[in-house]
């Protein structure tokens, strides 16, 4: 077991793609060890042959032709007129606009991709420090992979069995939490250092701005409407977004029939990476799991911690570390399976165990060395990545504080999806 880990390590040093990584030392270890190569493939095939990962192939293509159909500029604009009157209203906006958008995309790197360079300027060009409007778009983008729907949610599904619509609805307060404690962030440090605020647009234009971002707007509750009610599935709900997505940016007449061919590659490549990261994961976690390492695991744990809330703590630093150092969604894959025996010896639920999970690796996108959110920033603004890194430091203890408040109520995470479904 020693020589899959040290392999993997080994090739993650040499900055080889954390996908061939788990795949490369599964094969070493296979050879090695005179494993079945064709267990180890066929297990790698099937990881990407479920049919609840089709909705994460179409939630990307539907996030991909929402940006390229002007929705960001409506949604930031509507957010702007909503609470701009606020001391540090572009910065409220900026969260509240991650919000709204993460309700179309469930990614943390195409909010701040596709939202980033419409806030920073805008904050910008209204006095803000650079600093701070690449910081504050920076995590609000954490958001996207917590509020429905949510490419990381239905990662974990696969990799825990929990059911997708429940856990893209637990994840709908926990959001709100996080967009909370950050806005009470930018509220003191705005006062502070006197960060200019717009008078109110007046409910006409308020109301003007919302008739014209109403069909993005409504996205997220088609998505979340159609799961609870049980029209359809999560699955064939990805699928309406992305018609819903083609029909609205063809009616507003942003999205024309030419931009198709470059987001179907756009969609094809961020897909087929995914999968990849997810197949490789998969035969990864199947000699885990053969050798019995989560059961050895929880054992082991269980000698040392007897207390939930010490077990919560130390899972939490565990989780953020890894987040560090490994790409967000070959580590659900791999960590999930393993640390499920744990967590249910301790009788935490599973949907608390799954937002916990998201949000400490996704706020593991906010740190070097693998930090993709920060290299995204960088495309968008003007700053280095060490500038935006240092600037990031106090919002990311701001979003772990908000780690905290999530982890200690599991009603925060629990009561809505047992209320709804």
């Amino acid at each position: 077991m020693a020589l899959l880990f040290l392999c993997f390590f080994g090739f993650l040093m040499m900055r080889m793609p954390v996908g061939f990584c788990m795949l490369c030392s599964s094969i070493i270890y296979s050879l090695a060890y005179g494993e079945s190569l064709n267990m180890i493939m066929s297990r790698a095939v099937q990881g990407s042959s479920g049919f609840t990962l089709l909705a994460l192939s179409f939630f990307i293509l539907a996030g991909n032709i929402m940006n390229r159909g002007g929705v960001t500029d409506r949604i930031f604009g509507f957010c702007k007129k909503l609470i701009g009157w606020i001391p540090g209203g572009l910065g409220h906006a900026n969260v509240l606009a991650s919000v709204i958008f993460a309700g179309m995309s469930g990614s943390a790197v195409a909010d701040a991709g596709g939202l980033g360079a419409i806030e920073i300027k805008a904050m910008k060009d209204d006095g803000y420090d650079e600093e701070f409007a690449v910081a504050v778009t920076g995590a609000s983008s954490c958001i996207g992979p917590i509020i429905p729907p949510t490419i990381s949610g239905v990662v974990y599904c696969v990799a825990s069995g929990v059911s997708v619509g429940k856990m893209f609805i637990a994840g709908v307060l926990p959001g709100c939490c996080l967009a909370l404690t950050q806005m009470i962030y930018i509220f003191s440090v705005s006062k502070k250092r006197n960060y200019p605020r717009h008078a109110f647009a007046g409910f006409r234009d308020l109301g003007s701005s919302f008739i014209t971002s109403f069909p993005a707007l409504l996205t997220p509750v088609i998505i979340l409407g159609g799961i609870m009610t049980g029209i359809c599935t999560p699955t064939e709900a990805s699928v309406v977004a992305v018609l819903y997505a083609l029909l609205q940016g063809f009616l507003t007449r942003d999205l024309k029939i030419k931009d198709l061919p470059s987001i179907m590659d756009e969609t094809l490549t961020s897909a087929m990476s995914v999968l990849f990261i997810v197949s490789s994961a998969n035969a990864f976690g199947y000699i885990i799991t053969a050798q019995q390492i989560p059961t050895k695991l929880a054992n082991a744990f269980l000698g040392v911690v007897t207390n939930k809330i010490v077990a919560l703590l130390v899972i939490n630093i565990f989780l953020l570390l890894v987040g560090m150092v490994m790409e967000s969604l070959a580590a659900l894959v791999i960590l999930v399976p393993i640390l499920m025996p744990v967590v249910t010896s301790f009788g935490i639920d599973p949907l608390h165990f799954g937002v916990i999970c998201i949000l400490n690796i996704t706020i593991g996108m906010l740190t070097p060395p693998v930090g993709m959110v920060l290299f995204t920033l960088t495309n968008v603004s003007s700053l280095t990545f060490e500038k935006i890194t240092k600037a990031m430091l106090p919002l990311l203890a701001v979003n772990i504080i908000a780690l905290l408040i999530v982890t200690y109520c599991p009603p925060l995470t629990t009561w809505l999806p047992n209320l709804l479904m």
